[in-house]
């Protein structure tokens, strides 16, 4: 019989988001605006992923896609073998709760509740037991290093330590991919270091990290980078001989 071991590292890879032709459109009145023209797009499991792009590109109405905040105009989207393109708000909830991890560049941190406690707010929505949560939630932020810092509120917390704490969220519910929209943007460039040294960590451990960004030295970390303008992904940047991509 195959070693085990040897038969999971054989093992084609697990396609996380698989996005074919997907196309959204805005209308107003008369007016439509088509933010994304087609785009197909492959990430698996494990990959580390940056979107870059400019004010206006497209990437923010791509990251509302992938984490589940819109639906396509046309098009499809799988999400962990599942296709999400038409769910209802409801559906896309709980897929929100269950397998994405958002961690948001204003940290969205409550901040009347201690560290712990706002990393156990996914499970508590999840319908989560209270000991379940408080296991759960203090493994995660001891995952990112401030175990010692539970009990305090995010006012009395640095901004990168703010950001761990948010990356501790996203990752307590075990998601099929973190996705990390301008994580750095209100972080000085140590605290920005600092978190972008955290996801590299996250990623060798074997997470898939999607990371939305402007900035090319903060994309340059990723192990791909995608690049989208005027709503379209125009090349995929080399990184450590993965394959170009490109959408027309």
């Amino acid at each position: 019989m195959a070693d085990t071991a040897t038969s999971a590292l054989a093992a084609p890879p697990r396609e996380i988001i698989e996005l074919e032709g997907v196309r959204k459109t805005y209308a107003t009145g008369s007016v439509s605006v088509e933010a994304l023209r087609g785009i197909d797009l492959t990430i698996e499991q494990g990959e580390y992923v940056a979107v870059i792009g400019p004010s206006g590109s497209g990437k923010s109405t791509l990251m509302h896609i992938l984490g589940c905040l819109d639906v396509p105009t046309e098009g499809r989207y799988q999400l962990a073998g599942r296709d999400v393109s038409h769910l209802d708000e409801v559906a896309l909830a709980r897929i929100r709760n269950q397998e994405i991890g958002f961690v948001f560049q204003q940290f969205n941190l409550l901040p009347s509740l201690t560290a712990l406690r706002n990393v156990a707010l996914p499970l508590s929505y999840a319908g989560v037991p209270a000991d379940e949560r408080q296991r759960r939630a203090a493994e995660a932020l001891d995952r990112v290093g401030l175990s010692d810092r539970a009990d305090h509120r995010p006012g009395e917390l640095s901004g990168g330590q703010q950001q761990r704490v948010a990356v501790a969220r996203a990752l307590v519910t075990e998601p099929s991919m973190i996705l990390a929209d301008e994580p750095t943007g209100n972080l000085d460039s140590v605290s920005s270091a600092d978190v972008l040294g955290l996801f590299g960590e996250l990623h060798d451990a074997g997470r898939t990290i999607v990371l939305i960004t402007h900035e090319q030295d903060v994309a340059d970390r990723a192990q791909r980078v995608v690049a989208i303008h005027d709503g379209a992904i125009h090349a995929g940047s080399i990184h450590a001989g993965l394959s170009t991509e490109t959408s027309r």
